[in-house]
């Protein structure tokens, strides 16, 4: 009997060692400190986007990645770390990024991502560090001046995986809406006249102006987009130090700093 109890003693413990073991790895909550192994590594990887003129954009004949959201992953680096330059950079577009965040790729997401319920129930999102708007963009002299233009027969841009899909869906619904993998394939694609309007946050529109001066926003944003930061589902240690950190970087000035550097809203 004694025997016998002895060998479910021994099963049960291994057992228990077994579920701890697997709890402490990468997808363990228990352990998943992303705070904690960014100070032991001593580095932040952060995922931004490489297409999105002024927010974040790599330099094809420099291959500097530059923008809004770089700076203000620098300036994380920074009060994180105490050196900018212990900051990677990883690419992510609309289509990868909730996966590279969710297999551990990169510490966090700063890649004008809008907040959406549907969204949170994969991440945990920071407070809001930008508020966009969806709007369109036309050639200098298009017909479409605002969203109700966009009739049957009208060719609409856009990218896989953002919220404009959607949106553009919903409010002009006899649009024709031709999907892209990032914003430099759609841009190009409006470009070579494969489309009547692109549309996707004013604040990537106006990037897109700012590099071809033929083209230009129209009309009035017709949707609110909110960014937000995005880190780990339940990593809410991480959550609540970068919301700590804007609001510091709101606070002190610096972020107006780096808005005024990159956003010239009219």
């Amino acid at each position: 009997m004694k025997k016998k109890y002895w060998l479910m003693g021994l099963v049960l413990a291994f057992l228990l060692a077994l579920v701890t073991g697997c709890g402490s790895g990468a997808s363990g909550n228990a352990s998943n400190d992303t705070l904690d192994a960014i100070k032991k590594r001593d580095k932040l990887v952060i995922g931004v986007k490489y297409d999105t003129n002024l927010f974040g954009y790599k330099d094809p004949s420099s291959g500097k990645v530059e923008g809004f959201d770089v700076d203000i992953a620098k300036a994380l680096a920074k009060k994180l770390l105490g050196d900018e330059s212990k900051l990677e950079l990883k690419e992510v577009t609309s289509k990868t990024r909730v996966q590279m965040l969710k297999n551990g790729d990169v510490d966090a997401l700063i890649a004008t991502m809008t907040i959406t319920e549907e969204r949170k129930k994969e991440v945990n999102f920071t407070d809001v560090y930008f508020m966009a708007g969806q709007s369109l963009l036309v050639k200098k002299g298009s017909p479409i001046k605002s969203i109700e233009d966009l009739k049957k027969g009208t060719k609409v841009l856009a990218v896989k995986g953002s919220t404009s899909v959607t949106n553009i869906k919903e409010k002009a619904p006899d649009a024709e809406v031709l999907e892209f993998e990032n914003y430099s394939e759609a841009f190009t694609a409006l470009k070579a006249g494969q489309g009547d309007a692109l549309t996707t946050d004013n604040s990537i529109l106006y990037g897109m102006a700012d590099q071809d001066s033929n083209f230009e926003l129209t009309g009035e944003p017709f949707t609110e987009e909110p960014y937000g930061i995005a880190v780990k589902k339940g990593d809410d240690k991480f959550t609540k130090y970068i919301n700590d950190f804007l609001k510091e970087i709101k606070s002190n000035g610096e972020y107006d700093k780096i808005k005024a550097k990159w956003i010239k809203e009219e």
